[in-house]
């Protein structure tokens, strides 16, 4: 990612948001970047490139923000439930 513009690397992050419905930790984990890099970049400065991209990523983020509680309860009983079975 080091020989990518910002605003390449925002138009990437954006369309591997799209394409996989991945979080903003997963995409900064696989593009070895900070989740704070990766949230200005499709935020703020993907507004200013592709409003039309902006607002897709939006919509998948908000998603993933409205189910996130399921899926910490979700690693939590599967943490808990591992525990069990060890035992």
């Amino acid at each position: 990612m080091k020989n990518y513009s910002i605003e390449e690397r925002a138009i990437s992050l954006a369309h591997y948001i799209i394409d996989s419905k991945d979080t903003v930790r997963g995409a900064a984990k696989k593009f070895g970047i900070s989740k704070s890099t990766v949230h200005k970049d499709v935020s703020e400065r993907l507004l200013t490139i592709n409003r039309a991209l902006a607002m897709e990523v939006r919509r998948i983020l908000d998603e993933n923000k409205a189910e996130r509680h399921i899926r910490g309860g979700m690693a939590t009983k599967m943490k808990y439930s591992e525990k069990n079975k060890a035992v």
